[in-house]
Formats: C-alpha cells, sequence, structure tokens
C-alpha cells in the first residue's frame, strides 16, 4: 500500500498545475488553491494576530499544552505561500505535538528581498518570548524555504542576547540558495515538484544582488555552532537531498545535536500529505517525538 501511495503522490505532483519558478502572481494564486483545496478537520481553530508587528496564524487543536508553542515558517521558495496556506499542515504538527503552532507570515520576495523574510523571524521569535512563553516551551518547525529560514534564524539568534528555542524539527529544507548540490542534477529526473531552474529564479527574487552563499541566506555555509537541537527529515526523491545531508553534516560538525532522516521514494514536504501517505503520519510522528524529547531539556 505504501509503495502505491507513494506512486499517486508522485502522479499528482508530476502533473499538477503548479510551478515554483513561474510568474509570482500567477503561482501564488496556484499555490494558495492547491495548498488549502483540503478542508481543516473541524476542531481546528485558526485565529489571526501578530507578534512582533508580524501577521501570525495561531492553530489550536483540540487538548492543547498552553504553555507550549510551535513556532512554524511556512515554505514556498521565499515567494509563495502565507501562513494561511500553511495551516493545514500547522495542525498536523500542533495535534501530534500537543501543542498551538503559530505560522509567522514572513514579507516575501521579489517585493521583500533578502534579509526581510530573517529579521520577521527574529521579531516573532523575541515577542513571544516577551510575551513570557520560555525559550524551553519553543520549537521551531518549518518546511522547505521555511526550513532554510528555521536555520538562519536560529544562527540569526547567535548575534543577538536571544536564547535558542528548545529544538527545531525541519522538514525538506531549501538551505543552499547557490543550488549547488549534487542531488539538484542527481535527483532531477525523480523529484515531481521541483527544478533548479525554478529553485535558481526564486533565489535571485530573494537575493537581488546579494552573494547567494551568504550565511543567513545559505544556512549550510554558516557556523552552526551552539544551535538547538536539531531534526531534519527529507525525501530521496527530490533535488534538495543533499541539503538536507550537508546540513546535518555541517550541524555535526559544529557539535550540534542533530538526526537526519531520509525517508525513500517520497518527494519534497511528503509531510503535507498526512492524509494520503503513510510515510508522511510516521514521519510528523517522529517529528513531534522529537520535539516533545527537547521540551525543557
Amino acid at each position: 500500500m505504501t509503495q502505491q501511495q507513494r506512486q499517486a503522490l508522485d502522479e499528482l505532483l508530476r502533473h499538477g498545475p503548479l510551478d515554483i519558478g513561474g510568474d509570482v502572481t500567477e503561482q501564488r494564486a496556484i499555490f494558495h488553491d492547491m495548498i488549502t483545496s483540503i478542508p481543516l478537520p473541524e476542531d481546528v481553530s485558526a485565529k489571526p494576530g501578530e507578534l512582533g508587528g508580524v501577521p501570525v496564524i495561531t492553530v489550536q487543536t483540540p487538548d492543547d499544552d498552553p504553555s507550549a508553542v510551535v513556532l512554524y515558517f511556512h515554505g514556498g521558495a521565499y515567494a509563495l505561500g502565507s501562513a494561511a496556506d500553511s495551516v493545514g499542515l500547522a495542525a498536523d504538527v500542533s495535534r501530534r505535538v500537543g501543542a498551538r503552532a503559530i505560522t509567522v507570515d514572513y514579507r516575501l520576495a521579489p517585493e521583500h528581498p533578502y534579509p526581510a523574510a530573517v529579521h520577521d523571524a527574529v521579531a516573532a521569535y523575541r515577542a513571544l518570548l516577551a510575551d513570557g512563553v520560555p525559550s524551553s516551551r519553543i520549537a521551531f518547525v518549518g518546511e522547505s524555504a521555511g526550513g532554510g529560514l528555521v536555520a538562519a534564524t536560529l544562527v540569526a539568534l547567535k548575534d543577538t542576547s536571544l536564547p535558542q528555542p528548545s529544538s527545531a524539527a525541519i522538514f525538506s529544507p531549501w538551505a543552499d540558495l547557490t543550488v549547488s548540490g549534487t542531488s539538484a542534477t542527481t535527483k532531477a529526473d525523480l523529484d515531481p515538484a521541483l527544478t533548479p531552474e525554478a529553485l535558481r529564479r526564486r533565489a535571485l527574487d530573494y537575493l537581488g544582488h546579494t552573494d547567494p552563499a551568504t550565511p543567513l541566506a545559505s544556512p549550510v555555509f554558516a557556523d552552526l555552532t551552539g544551535l538547538a537541537p536539531l531534526l531534519i527529515q527529507v525525501g530521496s526523491h527530490e533535488i534538495l537531498l543533499d541539503d538536507a545531508v550537508r546540513l546535518a553534516a555541517s550541524a555535526g560538525h559544529h557539535d550540534v545535536p542533530v538526526e537526519l532522516q531520509v525517508w525513500p521514494d517520497v518527494p519534497h514536504v511528503f509531510q503535507g500529505f498526512a492524509a494520503v501517505l503513510e510515510d508522511a503520519d510516521r514521519a510528523l510522528l517522529a517529528a513531534a517525538a522529537f520535539i516533545k524529547r527537547n521540551w525543557a531539556r
């Protein structure tokens, strides 16, 4: 059954209308329609608000622990997506962790290029701490560009007086905006969702004239010393496989507690398809167990 599910998901993504590298306005609408096409469960609430001047949506499911928070960063190659688009996956994380998720509506490129997203992420976290939530009860979660943003934000926190969160779970991170990983070539035929050309186009939107190897844009090139414990999950059928592997290797090199999980035969951000893919549910449960192990460590 699992292999059939993987094949069905591959076909769905391969023949879908989304082109990550296409016209931004058009693709934002397509991305929104795709992500929100599945109705939320009736027991999920999503309340707009703000943290540190940054728009957010607080996502809650039954039996949430009010003392704990998952700070969530959506994907979309820094140009697509929104907090609203991420509510479904954030709710899946919230339910399994047993804590509310706050998904951050960081500013998007090309209207707001680097480092706007990093600044918004730090501002939201700073405000959450100011609201009285201890860092030991906060976990970061992000997918795709949001996963890269999680790592970049953790690095940025080292340059401030802010403590690291308790842990971070990162799904299919885009952590190298030079798009120089070997898998960008070797996995291109297997990846049904992303192409190197599309990522390079979005990287240019986000970076402008900034060097794509800048550590806060591409955390695979950063000094990761002192970061919170990391869990990195990635599918073997995605061009960003090497981003995840190299980010994990760098974390280990810099003495960061890190777990890398490579899930076979699944695509980019497969965790978003828990309703139809058993591997996705298992991955989310593994991520929730990791986060809960690190609460108040």
